[in-house]
């Protein structure tokens, strides 16, 4: 037996998977705060829906890892948690909108192994379906603002919109059969040198002066405020005037245009970017990518840590029918966030947790005074406290050593004269201060 992890998949151990579970929690409690509820799904979807029109587009089907049942079905399993969310409302169209809800799992690519990318992953996303309001917009980036301050991550926020892109483009006169190449290679600009963008644009076929001009808009620069008056004077399609129209009013109900920052004596962590595009096509107004604020951090981080936007088209495409599900969502990167948090952690030299444990108890001699400390262990686990305690007769060196390999922040020592006199040991294995406490002492010095 060969004892190997499948290929593109990987083991968190308690370590790793302590600080992603501190994330997922912090996330799913912003969530709830907004009114969102948890959804689940299967892993395991029927290949027709994976594979419909609208669905995840004939690359992410490549990758799709396909099979059939005992009774010979074709099944996938879901290579991303949007799909599902789809699939869900049309098999529930007479609920109540909007829906709100956050989604947290597994999804599967069978795609090219690389750093940061597995064949196995979680994704988190968090959708509202049922309305157009640039309220709820808004509220995503109210969202994803409290996401990272609770994180403890400084993050810039960058938003944009669609309409605002493509009515840009047609202002250019690049040709609609063009569009969507202009878009791919606009999402690149953080990626990619801007030679690099523009040799793939004339291999394209787009000439070098629409090229100048599309780039020298999207260099647009100063405050929120700004960008958008300097646009209104640039750009004169329906759909730019409309794309500009809805970044104001995200904004404006964001709190995020210059007289709000002016009032609040703050500098606003949302920026207006001209060039953010969000490659997948199926975005119709609103996107929104999170990124690591570099300056303030001190760790260079290239990664997008979570992105999104509005998708109001594509569960009806899906569905095949004519009634509108407007929508909109973004996904959190759980791996790249927890990667960033680490990072910050070792610059900070702050050992990781390596156990849930609080307190390591130790009877002393065991044999007879395991069955008492057994029962103290008990009441201090009702109170709230995780406990562990030693059920192996170890003595006391060998016990410390234990718990210092796990970093457990206490020790309890409970001996026969300790039992009689209903005061306990305590030593914080981090300073070596110990004192005797009753249980109410323990559980005060703890954190309870």
């Amino acid at each position: 037996m060969n004892l190997e992890r499948a290929k593109g998949t990987k083991d968190y151990p308690p370590e790793e998977k302590i600080a992603r579970q501190e994330v997922i929690d912090k996330l799913r409690a912003i969530f709830e705060l907004y009114g969102f509820s948890p959804l689940e799904t299967p892993i395991i979807e029927r290949f027709d829906v994976l594979s419909a029109k609208y669905a995840g587009g004939a690359e992410i089907l490549k990758e799709t890892f396909r099979f059939n049942d005992q009774g010979n079905r074709e099944l996938g399993l879901r290579y991303d948690l949007t799909v599902p969310l789809a699939r869900f409302i049309g098999m529930n169209p007479n609920m109540k909108m909007p829906f709100k809800r956050y989604q947290m799992g597994q999804v599967f690519r069978d795609g090219p192994i690389k750093t940061g990318r597995q064949r196995e992953f979680w994704q988190c996303d968090v959708d509202t379906v049922g309305t157009k309001n640039m309220i709820a917009d808004a509220e995503f980036i109210k969202v994803t603002q409290r996401v990272f301050e609770s994180i403890g991550l400084d993050v810039i926020i960058e938003v944009n919109n669609r309409k605002l892109l493509d009515g840009l483009l047609e202002d250019l006169k690049i040709p609609e059969d063009k569009k969507n190449d202009v878009i791919i290679a606009i999402d690149k600009l953080k990626k990619v040198q801007l030679k690099d963008i523009e040799k793939e644009l004339d291999e394209k076929g787009i000439p070098k002066k629409k090229v100048d001009e599309l780039f020298k808009i999207l260099k647009t620069d100063g405050t929120n405020t700004q960008k958008l008056e300097k646009l209104r004077k640039l750009l004169k399609s329906t759909k730019a005037v409309e794309g500009l129209n809805e970044i104001e009013e995200v904004f404006n109900y964001a709190d995020c245009t210059d007289s709000k920052k002016e009032e609040l004596k703050e500098k606003s962590n949302v920026v207006f970017s001209i060039s953010l595009a969000r490659g997948l096509s199926y975005y119709t107004g609103t996107v929104f990518e999170v990124f690591v604020n570099e300056e303030n951090s001190k760790i260079e981080f290239k990664s997008s840590l979570a992105g999104g936007g509005r998708w109001d088209k594509m569960i009806s495409e899906f569905l095949g029918t004519n009634r509108e599900f407007p929508a909109l969502g973004i996904s959190f990167g759980i791996e790249p966030i927890t990667l960033m948090l680490n990072e910050i952690k070792k610059s900070k030299k702050i050992d990781g947790k390596k156990t849930v444990t609080q307190l390591y108890v130790i009877p002393i001699p065991f044999d007879k005074t395991a069955k008492k400390t057994a029962e103290i262990v008990e009441e201090l686990r009702s109170n709230g406290l995780k406990v562990d305690m030693d059920i192996m007769g170890k003595g006391i060196s060998k016990n410390l050593e234990y718990a210092n390999s796990y970093n457990i922040p206490y020790v309890l020592f409970i001996g026969e004269e300790e039992l009689k006199k209903k005061k306990y040991k305590l030593k914080n294995m981090k300073t070596g201060k110990e004192e005797f406490l009753d249980i109410r002492g323990i559980l005060n010095s703890v954190g309870c």
